[in-house]
């Protein structure tokens, strides 16, 4: 039995890991990437109607491969444009679908958002969506003409 005493001080810390996943679908294939505390795991597809139709099963079926769900996820970052209307389309709605069922806050980005840097790898996304502010749960897509 441990008793308490005014000199004495419990220090807990809770380790909470976060755990980002980034969402392509604007490019030349769908990407998906996972980013926590200590590793990042990601994947692609073949940019197609299909994959568009079932895009909510890819991200969970590559979650399930790496022991995850949605409800561990903290934030997501989708491509916002400028790239292909249909997977612009599908990704935003998605996320957006997400966001209102597990409320986990997104954040839509262009890689046009991070002119200035001089290298840009999805893995640096959350840190360059914080350092240019790029605003939570707002969509504001870029289609190409």
């Amino acid at each position: 039995m441990i008793l308490f005493s005014s000199e004495l001080e419990l220090d807990i810390k809770i380790n909470i890991i976060m755990t980002k996943l980034i969402l392509d679908a604007a490019r030349e294939k769908i990407f998906l990437m996972i980013i926590d505390d200590n590793s990042s795991y990601n994947i692609s597809f073949q940019n197609s109607k299909t994959n568009y139709e079932k895009l909510i099963l890819l991200i969970n079926e590559f979650l399930v491969s790496k022991n995850l769900d949605l409800k561990k996820i903290s934030e997501i970052y989708v491509n916002r444009g400028p790239g292909s209307f249909a997977g612009i389309r599908n990704s935003l709605s998605v996320v957006k679908a997400i966001h209102l069922a597990n409320k986990i806050n997104y954040f839509c980005f262009s890689f046009k958002d991070f002119n200035g840097e001089n290298e840009v790898k999805y893995e640096f996304i959350p840190q360059l969506c914080e350092k240019f502010k790029v605003k939570k749960n707002l969509i504001n897509p870029i289609y190409m003409s």
